[in-house]
């Protein structure tokens, strides 16, 4: 097989160059008037008069924060699947179906071509952030293996299709790159998760693969399968001889990392995580596994960052990469797919720099205050693994849910439900560990926590290894982009946790 990467090297160091020459601030300032140019002769553009913006402060002015079902409801319900010359000029060709892990609703975001060819640009420079740090890789002398959903679109009429954005990227990919890319087209329709996941893995043992990418737990899932079907050991160079990049996104990789070291302890293998989304491609590592992803800020994104404290405020600070100082914000897109100041859902650490990075560090829906403790997901997350980490247990999968007083009661109470990968003797011991590492870093917790009065103690359930996939199979849920939803506040969400404390459906 041909290999590229040589041209690729050469590719790193020219975007090298390009992007040392340029600011952040200057150049997401001229992709938003770039932007608003582009679709100034929408009806969205001459809603918010469009033609009239020269400043950002100009467009902020105008165009107000949207959720998707704003969107949905001003501009797409009407005309749906048509959206001709709506948000973005021309006609949306592809809709990325997303379905809300919280709410549970499907979302269909629009994908324009300049949606597709910014994706695929921001693919490359992941590519190229590789090589810069792996010079003798010879990633593109082999496939890349992506383990995503099904490729089958579902067509809405008028050449119209919806489905997968990681199916639309791969029916979208040139000619040329067939023999470079793993699974074929034909075995990629397969919609069955565990169907798929048992062909894939037998058949990509005989293929060159050099990158495996996928969300994290459905990646530890499937090399679990690849080792039971190959008889190899549980490591990714001896399923995978040939492996130079390891590519995870779409969740925090924190509960997961521990697992990944001891599936991929060769220095050979570079870890990258990308934030990609339905909405785009927002960032990819340039560095290490620590040190945050680097924003594409020349790719048909406008960034724009909210407090979190004021996320569901009515007239919230919106701040630029020329204003927001460190900390964790509610992220806001501006795309050339036609969304505009859209409140994506994202919680990110923004590290300001040049060039400016972020971290991932969960979702806006993942914020619990049932009772005004104000517990962030981050926090969160930290105190399971803390728990974990005592009790000398590695996380697979959690999620927690808001247990309200019934009568005669005043205090509500947590529970939450870990996956650990072995028992653990000591759930008391666990659960004060929890308790403990949420009060330390979280006052209002802490003050709701004081005398049980407002808050009991967190009520913990250890439940078996595969627990989780079998519950996300019962919800049908199982496989792809579908992930794990760590705080449930719906009410049907939360009949559904009680179900897996309580072993239904498991």
């Amino acid at each position: 097989m041909l290999d590229a990467t040589p041209l690729l090297r050469g590719y790193a160091k020219l975007r090298d160059k390009r992007l040392a020459r340029r600011s952040s601030v200057a150049t997401q300032e001229a992709e938003l008037l770039a932007l608003v140019r582009r679709a100034a002769k929408t009806t969205f553009g001459r809603d918010h008069d469009f033609h009239s913006i020269r400043t950002v402060k100009d467009f902020q002015d105008r165009v107000p924060l949207r959720t998707f079902e704003d969107f949905r409801r001003d501009y797409f319900e009407a005309a749906f699947p048509v959206l001709d010359d709506v948000t973005w000029p021309g006609r949306i060709p592809y809709f990325a179906v997303s379905s809300g892990t919280s709410s549970g609703r499907t979302k269909h975001i629009p994908v324009s071509r300049a949606m597709i060819r910014s994706n695929a640009r921001a693919g490359t420079d992941l590519l190229a952030h590789h090589v810069r740090r792996y010079p003798k890789s010879d990633v593109l002398g082999g496939k890349s293996f992506m383990l995503s959903g099904s490729v089958a679109m579902q067509e809405l009429g008028d050449g119209i299709m919806a489905g997968d954005l990681s199916g639309i990227a791969r029916l979208e990919n040139p000619s040329w790159s067939t023999p470079f890319v793993f699974p074929s087209i034909k075995e990629a329709l397969e919609a069955d998760w565990e169907t798929k996941i048992d062909r894939l893995a037998r058949l990509s043992l005989d293929e060159p693969i050099r990158c495996l990418a996928g969300t994290p737990s459905w990646l530890l899932l499937f090399l679990d399968r690849l080792a039971a079907v190959s008889g190899r050991a549980h490591d990714v160079r001896a399923l995978y001889p040939g492996l130079n990049l390891l590519v995870y996104g779409g969740m925090s990789f924190a509960p997961y990392e521990a697992t990944f070291r001891e599936w991929c302890p060769s220095p050979d293998v570079d870890w990258r995580e990308v934030y990609s989304a339905s909405e785009g491609f927002v960032a990819s590592a340039d560095r290490g596994i620590h040190d945050g992803m680097r924003l594409n800020t020349d790719m048909g994104l406008f960034f724009e960052f909210v407090p979190i404290d004021e996320w569901e405020s009515e007239n919230p600070t919106r701040l630029t990469l020329a204003d927001a100082p460190a900390g964790e914000y509610g992220l806001v897109l501006s795309t050339c797919a036609g969304l505009w100041a859209y409140k994506i859902g994202d919680v990110v650490e923004l590290i300001p720099s040049e060039p400016p990075r972020v971290k991932v560090t969960g979702r806006t829906s993942y914020y619990l205050s049932a009772f005004g403790e104000h517990l962030s997901g981050r926090e969160i997350e930290r105190a399971v693994i803390a728990a974990a980490h005592d009790a000398g247990r590695e996380v697979a999968e959690y999620t927690v849910a808001p247990i309200y007083p019934t009568k005669g009661e005043s205090a509500g109470q947590h529970l939450f439900v870990v996956e650990t990968d072995g028992p653990v003797a000591d759930i008391a011991r666990f659960t004060k560990a929890l308790d403990e590492t949420l009060k330390d870093g979280n006052e209002d917790y802490e003050v709701h926590r004081s005398g049980d009065y407002q808050l009991k103690a967190p009520r913990v359930v250890i439940v078996p290894p595969g627990s989780f996939n079998a519950w996300m199979r019962a919800r049908g849920k199982l496989g792809g982009q579908n992930k794990v939803p760590r705080v449930a506040t719906s009410e049907a969400l939360r009949d559904d946790v009680m179900k897996l404390a309580a072993g239904e459906n498991v």
